[in-house]
């Protein structure tokens, strides 16, 4: 497998969200009457208004955006790195790599600088693209600006609907099983428990080239 470029998810694969995040869909859910269960399901890898379209459509998705980012607003003190992100991050040329994520640019940029990660030249979030994961848009686009085939990218992805845009981009895809089990990625080409791992199938199973073919060391 010889790839050009990575192209990591942000909640779940570089910071670890999901007990912020579980909060605020908790008490989302608690103010409109809604099965906090259900929500949560629906919230893995996608825009806060998408999950909000699927489980009350009779809601304005952009007003309850809004609130959610000001209860989100509360929980900026809890969002860790997750293990061995900084590491691999720093381990990479910055222009080899990119973030695609369903989050907004200010407090992503924000999360990552409270973490200590390092940010790539290439940043694709929310609202740069008409369609949120599982649709393809924000890794085609992420492809594009580093200007790499996406069958050249290898996308590092926690989600089931992140897996599912990866692979329909034309993109390599890992399953880190940070949130989700193996069975639950099922779709993706391989799964692994931790981002040590991810750097270890890089290093080891992966030549890493640039966009004129000649064969590149993974770190800069």
């Amino acid at each position: 497998m010889t790839i050009s470029a990575v192209l990591f998810d942000v909640d779940g694969v570089l910071l670890d969200s999901t007990a912020a995040h579980r909060r605020v869909w908790d008490e989302w859910s608690r103010l409109r009457g809604l099965d906090a269960e259900k929500v949560w399901q629906l919230t893995f890898g996608r825009r806060p208004e998408d999950t909000v379209r699927d489980a009350a459509p009779q809601l304005n998705a952009a007003a309850e955006r809004r609130l959610l980012e000001q209860l989100l607003s509360r929980e900026e003190a809890h969002f860790p790195p997750v293990e061995g992100a900084a590491l691999l991050l720093r381990s990479l040329d910055a222009s080899k790599w990119a973030i695609v994520t369903s989050g907004d640019r200010v407090p992503v940029r924000r999360r990552f600088a409270a973490a200590g990660l390092p940010l790539p030249d290439v940043q694709v979030f929310a609202t740069d693209v008409d369609q949120g994961k599982p649709a393809p848009d924000c890794f085609l686009l992420a492809a594009s600006r580093l200007g790499v085939a996406p069958s050249q990218c290898l996308v590092v992805e926690d989600a089931p609907a992140g897996v599912r845009a990866g692979k329909a981009a034309g993109c390599t895809v890992v399953g880190l099983t940070t949130t989700h089990s193996p069975n639950a990625l099922s779709a993706a080409d391989f799964c692994v428990p931790t981002l040590q791992q991810v750097g270890a199938l890089l290093t080891s199973h992966v030549s890493i080239t640039d966009v004129s073919g000649r064969g590149m060391p993974f770190s800069d």
